[in-house]
């Protein structure tokens, strides 16, 4: 069944509108911000949103970085939509000539890839928030959010290899998954990224964590970082800590 309702729903305190679906698709909000915050202050390069949805977490990139341009490379008839509707509305009219929205199979390879925009050795920082719930896991009853939210044994595998071909040598890598996914994510990057700088993302201080975030650049031998963790909530509360705040509103980066 076509989505017929939507919300608009600001982000960055007000720096950029997404068009959501009510109902029906998925809702980008906290993991699309994080992922925007690992790329680098001053980014100004060309960079790709792999399951990008309604263009949150690319357009959250580009409201920082005032030089950078996004391609948002989605699967979903849906999510397309709402992209478009997105980039139309007046309040983002600053990132619209900087914004291109493809339909692409994230997990295609050769020929069939480079059509779809995701060009060899094209962008200076890929970014990516996978379907990362198990199969198993409660699904959504609405088949296009089931869609954007659940993974196969390969997801990360087949999104690290067209991440990698995709980034110019020396680029990077951001991705958010569950921590149960270390495993998948280190075999991913095997070969492909070094300088992995992973931050385990935990509700609370006491509480274990629920996402980590991993950015790698392509073709480095640097060893592997376990960064301090990203804290989001106060003991008492449902206020975000200071640091969480700035990161999910675009005042700071994770790095």
């Amino acid at each position: 069944m076509p989505v017929t309702e939507f919300t608009t729903d600001t982000f960055h305190r007000g720096k950029f509108t997404l068009v959501q679906p009510q109902k029906g698709g998925h809702r980008a909000g906290i993991d699309a911000m994080l992922l925007a915050a690992c790329v680098a202050d001053g980014f100004d390069g060309e960079l790709a949103d792999l399951g990008a949805g309604a263009g949150a977490a690319g357009l959250a990139v580009l409201s920082r970085c005032q030089q950078a341009r996004a391609s948002l490379f989605e699967m979903s008839d849906t999510m397309i939509d709402c992209a478009q509707r997105t980039l139309a509305h007046s309040d983002n009219e600053n990132f619209a000539a900087r914004t291109k929205i493809f339909k692409a199979d994230i997990t295609a390879s050769g020929e069939i890839r480079s059509r779809c925009g995701l060009v060899q050795n094209s962008f200076d920082w890929v970014i990516a928030n996978p379907p990362f719930n198990e199969s198993d896991d409660r699904r959504s009853p609405h088949s296009e959010r089931s869609f954007a939210h659940v993974m196969d044994g390969k997801t990360i595998e087949l999104w690290s290899r067209t991440a990698a071909s995709i980034a110019k040598p020396s680029g990077y890598f951001s991705i958010i998954v569950r921590p149960q996914s270390i495993g998948e994510i280190l075999a991913g990057f095997m070969g492909r990224f070094g300088a992995l700088r992973i931050t385990p993302v935990h509700p609370r201080m006491h509480e274990d964590a629920i996402r980590i975030l991993v950015t790698g650049k392509k073709g480095s031998k640097k060893k592997l970082e376990m960064t301090a963790p990203l804290i989001l909530h106060n003991e008492e509360g449902r206020d975000f800590t200071p640091r969480a705040d700035a990161l999910i509103n675009g005042e700071q980066t994770l790095f």
